[in-house]
């Protein structure tokens, strides 16, 4: 695969110097690339990702072809390369990152017309006498390596952190290991897993709970007694109410998540949060499905939120309770081809009979985890997800049952969830 990318990318960056010199380009590309990945794979040590050297390389030859592509529309060498590190800005989700990868693309694509002997260029047509132009291909590579340089620099800590390498569930007790079997999850998810997993599937189960009992989560931090008995309920009978939501997302971060709304969440049925309040006027369908064993014990709870007159998926998670020590744990599985992202949530007592989950924590179980699945043996490989971070507070005031679910990424807020939780009718 490493070779054929490198080939690919190294008949990208010769292209503008005609066929044979492309022809010349993917041979050394797949060469360089495929050795560099033999020699990254042969120095990787067990429970870490390839090191950052080699994952510099291969995003440089990953985004060469897409330069190449935007050369031949005539787009110059500095929106290219602009745009090229914007996007791999985009990808590290740090709002200081975000920043940093347009401002290093201009000084690549503005520093390679300069190296070339003309001025920045802007468009695709060359006036005669103005030097060399900067292929679109080389502009965007070198704009990728730039900002994935600099940013290694300055920013030291790492985003993702690989914690486990094919291992077995019980493993990694704060991993929900539930994949989807297909690209689309959607409202679905929980009838084609009881398929899968051979149990006795029941939708819009009508009196059932996201978890059994609150007395599972007790410990150090948490009484489940001192708990107001709305709060109880909502948790241990979530289906009797209906949820009304108010997203207040931070200004910042909109265009990014209308982005990735686009092309990821709604294509993908999972994780579409909305947008406004003129959205959730629509309404909000809450539905919890199971599957339930030989034994007649439910084995699996599946939340799920969607828009009441599409049913449009808002958010499909399968929601588990475990123990770990002296105290319980909850975790959410949010299920993705062959793969689970889960957030792992420890409880603590709020004042007034409330509940909090956080996943900020000293101990060792609460944070977010993307999971891959084999297919094949169900073994695991997870990383955890450094710098995000949530935390759900539900209480009760004035006999008025709310929530606020509140998220952060490197600690700058970017999103909370107001929720307003009353019985349904009848």
């Amino acid at each position: 695969m490493a070779a054929a990318i490198g080939a690919v990318a190294g008949a990208a960056l010769a292209a503008h110097r005609g066929r044979r010199a492309a022809l010349a380009g993917a041979l050394a590309g797949a060469v360089g690339l495929g050795a560099s990945e033999a020699v990254a794979r042969a120095t990787q040590r067990p429970g870490e990702i390839p090191p950052l050297w080699s994952r510099i390389v291969m995003s440089g030859a990953l985004v060469a072809p897409l330069g190449w592509a935007a050369d031949r529309a005539g787009v110059g060498s500095v929106p290219v390369a602009t745009a090229a590190g914007a996007a791999a800005g985009a990808l590290g989700l740090r709002p200081q990152k975000v920043l940093l990868g347009p401002v290093v693309g201009a000084v690549v694509g503005v520093g390679l017309g300069l190296a070339g002997g003309r001025g920045p260029q802007v468009s695709g047509t060359v006036a005669a006498g103005s030097g060399r132009r900067v292929p679109g291909a080389v502009a965007a590579a070198a704009a990728v390596v730039g900002y994935r340089t600099t940013s290694a620099v300055l920013f030291r800590d790492p985003q993702v952190s690989l914690l486990a390498e094919r291992v077995h569930p019980e493993d990694v007790p704060f991993v929900v290991p539930l994949a989807s079997q297909t690209r689309y999850v959607g409202t679905g998810y929980v009838r084609a897993l009881a398929e899968v997993l051979g149990g006795t599937y029941t939708p819009e189960v009508k009196d059932i709970g996201i978890v059994a009992s609150l007395d599972e989560l007790a410990g150090p931090s948490f009484d489940p007694a001192e708990v107001d008995p709305l709060v109880r309920e909502f948790y241990e009978h979530t289906t009797r109410f209906a949820l009304d939501i108010v997203p207040e997302w931070r200004t910042w971060v909109r265009p990014g998540y209308l982005l990735y709304r686009t092309l990821v969440a709604r294509p993908l049925g999972q994780a579409n949060v909305p947008m406004s309040q003129r959205e959730v006027q629509r309404g909000v369908h809450s539905r919890i499905d199971t599957i339930t064993g030989v034994d007649g014990t439910v084995a699996v709870r599946g939340w799920i939120r969607s828009l009441a007159d599409t049913d449009e998926p808002i958010y499909v998670g399968i929601y588990t309770t475990y123990r770990h020590g002296d105290r319980g744990y909850v975790s959410v599985g949010f299920p993705l081809p062959q793969a689970s992202f889960t957030a792992t949530l420890v409880p603590s007592a709020r004042a007034g009979g409330g509940l909090v989950l956080d996943s900020r924590s000293e101990l060792d179980q609460p944070g977010h985890y993307l999971t891959y699945i084999d297919p094949q043996t169900g073994e695991l490989t997870t990383a955890a997800v450094r710098g995000f971070a949530e935390r759900l507070d539900v209480h009760a005031d004035d006999g008025v049952l709310r929530a606020e679910h509140a998220f952060w990424v490197f600690g700058i807020p970017f999103l909370v969830l107001r929720y307003r939780m009353h019985r349904k009718a009848g």
